[in-house]
């Protein structure tokens, strides 16, 4: 179990000194012992507040943090447990009012067991108003940034933490629809932990409390820098000569040595932070880097395949990267290499149609320009999916493909060595690709290029 602390101890440990406001909140008249008349609800509420110094289980305020300035929503666990109840949501509904009128991010430091039993159905709709505020504050461009404390479950979990764009979550914290005292009595604890949600694809990061305000000063920085510039183009690590033929184009892409996602995002970036996770289930680390990072003091966003069969579940957190950028009005800039979408029968049961069509569907409607360079193998849809019509480049290490060399000889019942021929009729290698109209040449000598 991770340390619980206040909602004021949080605050301070995640802003900068001195420079937390606290918000005025909306009054509301109530009945003795609230809106159901549950008996001894108002000499609960008086022993909660007599023992946390605080009137509501949310304290909601303005603050640096890192210099960023955030609207940040602190839960009491202290207070009933953390629970939403109508005051509950008279203040976070003011908090996101705020928010949206002074273009802030918002971030919530989430400690909740759920919804107030003693306000009955009427706690239990504040998920619908916090959810409402939080669909606004998205539409209007402002990101949402969540710390899972413990616990965080239930609607709080549901809503302001699952539903944040970036999930940032303590070590050891309990974390999952179902709290403690409901859960079927043989499941397993370690799947309602922090740990096992980033590892399910349902959080981001777990972050050390020493390390937390840093690591959101870093988020809000890089969420909060919009641009209408494309990222430029990054220079070729690799060769620099064009491919002879086709079948040397796939040799030198599947060369083991040949410069991969990792060396290019490092060539790129002055520092960068992941996303992890489609928010269904599932991550694809091996297949797919997505994050957000700086370039020459500029937020770009990023998807990486990394030379491997990509998933489903790489897919959609890259779908998912691709349209928290443009919500954000941040650039994109996609690296295309991958043999082509995993095609086991488990990445049919995952839904792999469905995912790739996912990515194809955000890259279309993006209205941030997304900016495409090509590194390595280009295999059939699942590479092209993520690359940008009329703005893809490519290196001399790569190729594209309508399907794979050895596989179109396989479907023409050609023999194996008709392989080398097959690739030459493709028409795959870059100087192929820009000819045919395609894709362009990325700049040599590593020197970059606006698109």
């Amino acid at each position: 179990m991770a340390e619980r602390m206040t909602a004021r101890e949080v605050l301070t440990l995640v802003t900068d000194e001195g420079t937390f406001t606290e918000l005025r909140y909306p009054a509301r008249d109530g009945g003795p012992d609230g809106p159901l008349g549950w008996q001894g609800y108002d000499a609960s509420r008086e022993r909660a507040a007599e023992r946390t110094g605080e009137q509501e289980s949310v304290v909601c305020g303005t603050a640096d943090v890192e210099g960023v300035r955030a609207v940040l929503v602190s839960f009491e666990f202290g207070f009933l447990g953390g629970s939403l109840g109508e005051r509950t949501g008279d203040r976070l509904e003011a908090a996101y009012t705020y928010a949206r009128e002074h273009r802030l991010p918002v971030v919530p430091l989430i400690a909740t067991g759920g919804s107030r039993m003693q306000e009955g159905m009427l706690a239990l709709t504040q998920l619908q108003r916090v959810a409402r505020q939080s669909t606004l504050n998205r539409e209007a461009g402002l990101a949402q940034i969540a710390v899972l404390r413990d616990p965080t479950t239930g609607g709080g979990w549901a809503t302001l933490g699952a539903g944040a764009d970036v999930i940032l979550a303590l070590p050891g914290a309990q974390v999952g629809f179902a709290g403690s005292r409901v859960r079927p009595p043989d499941a397993d604890p370690a799947a309602y932990s922090a740990e096992a949600q980033v590892a399910a694809g349902s959080a981001d990061a777990v972050v050390a409390p020493e390390e937390l305000r840093g690591t959101l000063g870093r988020w809000l920085r890089l969420l909060t820098a919009p641009s209408q510039e494309p990222a430029p183009v990054p220079g070729p690590l690799g060769a620099t000569d064009l491919p002879a033929t086709g079948w040397d184009a796939v040799r030198r892409a599947r060369a083991p040595q040949r410069p991969r996602a990792e060396r290019y995002l490092d060539a790129y970036f002055t520092h960068r932070l992941p996303i992890s996770g489609d928010r269904c289930g599932g991550t694809d680390p091996e297949g797919v880097r997505c994050g957000f990072g700086e370039h020459q003091g500029r937020t770009v966003a990023y998807a990486a395949q990394t030379g491997t069969a990509t998933r489903p579940a790489g897919y959609r957190t890259a779908a998912r990267l691709i349209r928290l950028a443009d919500r954000l009005g941040i650039p994109v800039l996609t690296l295309v290499d991958t043999p082509g979408a995993a095609n086991d029968a488990e990445a049919e049961r995952q839904g792999a149609g469905a995912a790739i069509a996912d990515v194809f569907s955000a890259v279309a409607a993006a209205r941030t320009p997304i900016t495409t360079l090509l590194i390595g193998e280009g295999g059939s849809g699942g590479a092209l999916a993520l690359a940008a019509p009329g703005n893809t480049w490519t290196t001399p290490d790569s190729y594209f493909s309508v399907i794979a060399p050895e596989l179109a000889a396989a479907i023409l019942k050609r023999p194996n060595q008709e392989i080398e021929p097959t690739a030459d009729q493709l028409r795959i290698r870059p100087q192929d690709l820009v000819e045919l109209g395609v894709a362009r040449h990325a700049p040599q000598d590593n020197q970059e290029q606006r698109p």
